[in-house]
């Protein structure tokens, strides 16, 4: 061996210094502002179906949890941004409204706004890290150029393309004659994959893999499946020829057992059984073409989606898969809401049904809003610290609905009002009500109505928007509403009559629709083209507004009656994501409640505006007095949209004697009633000037009517009607002494859309002797418990309900 040189020694430790400078990827000038551009404890991932590998949905993991960008003011700068943070060199293009498909989990970012020459999305301007008004429907996308970075490393900038994500799951029926009905409840498990829907391995498959696929379909529960008939049917399919496929499977269906649980009663079958070529083919086609896609699928139960159970995906090249098994069968149980059999809704009419202490509030759709908890008869809010997708699951579970598919903080379904009663609630998941999770009870101090907590649940599939739509709009939330009907002959489209439809009806479209709530419910429509469609086929529509669909609400069925059947007078509407909601302080009322004797000659102005009884018009005016009962009303708006009058201000009637517009001549009742619901006084009040009398600190008046300005309540924002001025009473100068209840219902016509009418009435208890009277025990009117509103009309001391 010879000795190796001085200069040999240096040539190779070059080398060797060259080689660790590569192994070790110190960048290159050009190439260090995007490896320091990558944000410190986040990740990027491009997701959804279809796409290409440089597109798709934004997704950003912060703290563990993936999330997505919603497209409120997404520009092209911020698609530069973040392709570079996906380790591209610049973006093409992107979309809103979820083109590559919604997302789950959080919306991290919303009104996004960046310059496009920042480092890191963390540089830009937005909201908030996840604070968004949002849904999943506007989720960002980008479209990136085909060009890498140099030097970025591959491993944390598309997942999708190296770990494949379960982005959907649904239930495919395999058996069955005809069409089945919505909601889908029984059926093969299917994901979506890049390369299509493909069935599950039942391998290893559990019921708390069930009870999470159905927690995802909007399910609260899941029931046990007759596998065994399924891999028989399945079985036979494989074994058989094609010529005996038919005689051997109608048998296998006639002998079909009943599913576990239930007792197997015996029925006649004929002697010669058939079953019809559609099922038959179906499944055929299924057992020819079974693609396993997944395996291994280990769920706790908790999971509030599949992706985050344990599972293992088949690879490219594997020829043998789910050996021995078969595709997995799930059964799900619906929530009372979706119950669409009798032996469903039997079945659950014969479980103890307790009262209710949790509801949901202030959400455009079924199955979302601002989160309330009962507690001594007193409906209070949740506080969002330590809210999570698992506390959120059980509310949505205990509500008869699914899983979360968002657990929403800083009260974006609307702030309450009130106690705030729960936090730092903290669920395994596993609870069969929210209040039997650990939590803590918290003072005024510790929370506020600005982190009021709410969800968003997993809802199931009904295909009710496929019967509805609106034509002639400026826009798809509003137009004409056309329905869809059966009869002899095909299904065609028809109108509806515009005699009394109002808000209540437009509200059940608009939900039907997935719009949200109505703005509007409009009985002409002639400035909307009809296109083809000008046969009315529905008239007398009556809803309450809590229905789900048109289906739901009474009309004249075949019979149409319509005073004015031309189509220009057929119904429609005009949809809004957001509403206002109004709610009387109750406990004002209570405090400023007193009786005044006041003379005639001072209620001229309020004669004119028709606010006293109807005794007083026989009065010898200016001489006597009327005897009023005066509180102040303090009205808030609690929703998430302005209260606006539906009149616009060319139509607001001004009264000369008070000085103001009436931009609504009915704006809330007031009433004296029996015990028995017996009306014994009444007012009512136009809008006296409506307008922000005061607001919350961080909320700003929009509307004042001083030099004749604009009228409404701004959200946050409350109009107060001090107990002095005119109408701000009930003339109870012909009532008899006795016990009584005091009503206020506020927009009593539903002339202005709400999120919530059922808080706009409020009930007090009211003892009045001739002299004086004592209002107490005031609440909304949805606020206490049945059991409570029973023990509010048994007064002290009353044996029967005539008055005293």
């Amino acid at each position: 061996m010879q000795p190796v040189s001085v200069w040999q020694w240096s040539l190779w430790g070059l080398l060797l210094c060259l080689l660790c400078s590569s192994c070790l990827g110190s960048p290159s000038p050009s190439t260090a502002p995007e490896k320091r551009a990558r944000s410190q404890g986040l990740r990027f991932r491009l997701a959804g179906f279809p796409r290409k590998p440089f597109e798709g949905r934004v997704e950003i993991q912060q703290a563990g949890e993936w999330g997505t960008i919603c497209d409120d003011d997404f520009t092209l700068e911020a698609a530069h941004v973040l392709c570079r943070e996906l380790g591209f060199t610049e973006a093409t293009g992107w979309t809103h409204s979820a083109k590559y498909g919604p997302g789950t989990g959080r919306i991290w970012l919303d009104n996004l706004s960046c310059r496009g020459t920042e480092r890191s999305v963390t540089e830009c301007a937005s909201r908030g890290w996840g604070n968004s008004d949002c849904t999943h429907d506007e989720d960002a996308g980008v479209i990136c150029k085909d060009e890498r970075l140099p030097g970025f490393p591959d491993s944390n900038v598309i997942e999708v393309e190296h770990h494949l994500q379960v982005e959907e799951v649904r239930l495919r029926p395999a058996v069955g004659r005809g069409r089945r009905p919505l909601p889908v409840t029984e059926g093969l498990v299917e994901v979506r994959l890049p390369d299509g829907w493909s069935k599950v391995c039942d391998k290893g498959w559990s019921a708390h893999n069930s009870h999470v696929v159905c927690g995802m379909l909007g399910f609260p529960s899941e029931k046990r499946v007759n596998t065994a008939f399924y891999r028989m049917i399945l079985t036979l399919l494989l074994s058989y020829p094609h010529r005996k496929l038919r005689k051997r499977a109608a048998k296998a269906s006639a002998r079909r057992p009943k599913p576990l649980g239930r007792p197997i009663t015996k029925r006649k079958v004929k002697s010669k059984p058939r079953v019809g070529r559609g099922p038959i083919k179906r499944l055929l086609a299924q057992r020819q073409q079974h693609f396993f896609g997944l395996h291994g699928v280990t769920c706790v139960g908790t999971e509030t989606h599949l992706s985050r159970c344990s599972l293992e995906f088949y690879r490219v090249n594997d020829t043998t898969r789910c050996p021995g098994g078969a595709p997995a069968v799930v059964s799900c149980v619906p929530g009372p809401v979706y119950a669409t059999s009798n032996g469903q809704k039997k079945q659950q009419q014969s479980k103890p049904q307790g009262e209710a202490r949790v509801r949901l509030k202030g959400g455009a759709h079924p199955g979302e809003g601002r989160v309330e908890v009962l507690k001594a008869g007193t409906w209070g809010t949740v506080c969002d610290r330590k809210w999570d997708l698992q506390a959120a699951s059980v509310v949505c579970r205990e509500l008869g609905f699914g899983s979360a598919r968002e657990a929403l903080s800083g009260a974006r379904m609307g702030q309450g009002m009130g106690a705030i009663h729960l936090s730092e609630v903290r669920c395994s998941g596993q609870e069969p009500s929210l209040w039997k999770c650990p939590h803590k009870n918290i003072t005024a101090e510790d929370c506020s109505h600005g982190q009021d907590a709410g969800v968003r649940c997993n809802m199931p599939y009904t295909g009710v928007e496929t019967r509805i739509r609106l034509s002639g709009g400026r826009s798809r939330h509003e137009g004409r509403v056309e329905v869809q009907i059966g009869g002899p002959g095909p299904l065609r489209w028809g109108l509806i009559c515009g005699d009394d439809w109002g808000t209540l009806e437009a509200m059940v479209v608009c939900r039907q629709l997935g719009l949200g709530y109505a703005n509007h419910g409009l009985q002409e429509t002639w400035y909307w083209d009809s296109g083809n469609t000008t046969e009315v086929v529905m008239s007398g529509v009556r809803c309450t507004g809590t229905e789900l669909s048109l289906d739901q609400c009474a009309h004249h069925g075949t019979h149409i009656a319509c005073k004015r059947t031309d189509t220009r007078f057929t119904a429609g509407v005009i949809c809004s994501e957001t509403a206002s909601d109004l709610l009387l302080h109750s406990a004002l009322v209570q405090e400023t409640a007193y009786i005044e004797d006041r003379p005639l000659h001072m209620l001229y102005c309020a004669a004119e505006e028709n606010c006293l009884a109807r005794s007083a018009r026989s009065a010898n005016w200016p001489y006597g007095h009327r005897r009023l009962l005066r509180f102040s009303s303090q009205i808030h708006n609690l929703g998430r949209a302005d209260f606006r009058p539906k009149a616009g201000r060319h139509s607001w009637v001004w009264h000369e004697c008070h000085g103001h517009y009436h931009s609504m001549d009915i704006f809330t009742h007031y009433d004296i009633l029996t015990p028995n619901g017996t009306k014994v006084a009444e007012g009512h009040k136009a809008s006296f000037c409506l307008e922000d009398t005061e607001c919350q600190e961080d909320v700003s008046k929009r509307y004042e009517c001083a030099n004749f300005g604009e009228q409404g309540i701004t959200v946050g924002c409350w109009d107060l009607y001090r107990h002095d001025i005119d109408c701000q009473w009930i003339d109870i100068t012909d009532v008899k002494p006795g016990n009584y209840i005091l009503q206020v219902v506020i927009n009593p016509n539903f002339e202005v859309a709400e999120s919530d009418f059922t808080n706009n009435a409020m009930k007090c208890n009211c003892k009045y002797d001739g002299h004086r009277i004592w209002v107490h025990n005031c609440h909304i009117g949805d606020a206490f418990s049945e059991e409570a509103n029973k023990r509010f009309e048994r007064y002290p001391g009353q044996t029967s309900n005539q008055v005293i």
